[in-house]
């Protein structure tokens, strides 16, 4: 079987193609940024391997799953966010650390690393909107808020990877835990066992699927925090009652996914599986038929028979490489309406072979470094993540 991939065509569904128009109906901050970057320059290609050769081991080049093609083809390894933070910790030997993803991912990869060690994001741009909807004043109000209620005392606070790591500071400081999406319910079951309540940041949908999902609660256990209104938005009983604050904070690529994505695709295609990140709406990953972290999609579709269809709702550049690398199967992208992700694409060939090229002229561009106090809290929350049963 031939690749069946095809880019969703301009009709009357695909209301944000390639981010033209627009859908009153979607959930603010997930609309599509725009058209997909033309590919770089061909002759950067040769600069790039030029540059790696010269600098040998003492770089070593990081990929994310949602990075363009023409970048993870000078990937020493690719993966989730935390993934590559911990392979950057196991190359110690390494004194370039090129980090191929977004803001958050570059700090954790320098939290994680020795001091002698640099950290180099090749464009300071490219940052992570689901990130930037936790700032650190915001979340010490909230505390502030919970402290003058009473209820500090019972709140154990949960970020997500996809946090900055002030972020992380703080949720070390306060005795909590930092979760990836494959590991959300052992972090939450733990915290449980620490306090009644949960404040979980950033991510509201990857929150509230794994408490209603995996520990069974109702979805009128978890209330949302929204850090632009007083209180949250939220009365003294609300929060009282909640077992699970949740941060109102979402993934503006997965949060495009709607129930009707679904019930589209199912009417178009007999047969299909819907596959999606935890990161999608509730209704969405409720709908779907299996649901979990990036790695798991990818060893999902790698494990699927010959001759299957799935729509998978992630990010648009991991879902065409798995169509490509998987020609025997149906592999389409959930929403008629492309999206990717906007900041992800920021770190293109040109930024790559900039970077590369300054570390070979002895210039270290772009340094990710976190002050020592914040490294400290947020290495505590993360290794009370790595101790988790």
């Amino acid at each position: 079987m031939t690749s069946t991939w095809t880019e969703p065509s301009n009709t009357a569904t695909a209301l944000l193609l390639l981010g033209r128009g627009s859908d009153p109906a979607t959930e603010r901050g997930v609309d599509c940024p725009g058209d997909l970057p033309a590919p770089s320059d061909p002759g950067l290609v040769e600069r790039a391997a030029a540059a790696k050769a010269a600098l040998g081991d003492r770089l070593f080049v990081l990929g994310h799953h949602y990075q363009r093609d023409e970048v993870i083809a000078f990937a020493d390894v690719t993966g989730d966010s935390f993934k590559l933070a911990r392979e950057a910790a196991a190359r110690p030997a390494a004194e370039f650390i090129v980090f191929c993803g977004v803001h958050f991912m570059a700090e954790s990869a320098d939290i994680l690393t020795g001091d002698d060690q640099a950290v180099i994001l090749p464009d300071l741009a490219a940052g992570c909107s689901m990130a930037d909807m936790a700032v650190l004043g915001q979340v010490e109000t909230a505390w502030e808020t919970l402290t003058d209620l009473g209820l500090a005392g019972d709140v154990v606070p949960v970020t997500y990877m996809n946090s900055s790591a002030d972020i992380k500071g703080f949720v070390g400081r306060h005795g909590g835990v930092v979760c990836t999406s494959s590991n959300a319910e052992r972090a939450l079951r733990w915290a449980y066992e620490q306090g009644s309540k949960v404040l979980f940041l950033p991510d509201q949908h990857l929150g509230r699927n794994t408490a209603v999902l995996e520990l069974g609660f109702a979805l009128g256990d978890c209330v949302l925090y929204d850090p632009h209104k007083p209180g949250g938005g939220l009365t003294p009983e609300q929060l009282r009652d909640a077992k699970m604050i949740l941060w109102r904070g979402h993934c503006s690529v997965h949060g495009r996914f709607t129930l009707d994505s679904v019930n589209e695709v199912r009417s178009r295609v007999p047969g299909v599986r819907v596959l999606v990140h935890p990161e999608c709406r509730h209704e969405v990953v409720t709908a779907a038929d299996e649901v979990g972290s990036t790695e798991y999609i990818i060893k999902a579709i790698e494990a699927a028979p010959p001759g299957t269809a799935w729509a998978v709702g992630t990010e648009l550049n991991l879902v065409r490489r798995l169509a490509l690398a998987h020609p025997e199967q149906q592999i389409m992208f959930l929403d008629r309406a492309v999206c990717y992700c906007s900041t992800m694409n920021r770190i293109d060939l040109p930024h790559l072979v900039w970077a590369l090229e300054e570390l070979v002229a002895g210039r270290v561009p772009n340094r990710i470094t976190v002050d020592a106090e914040t490294a400290a809290y947020a290495r505590k929350a993360l290794d009370q993540m790595l101790a988790l049963p």
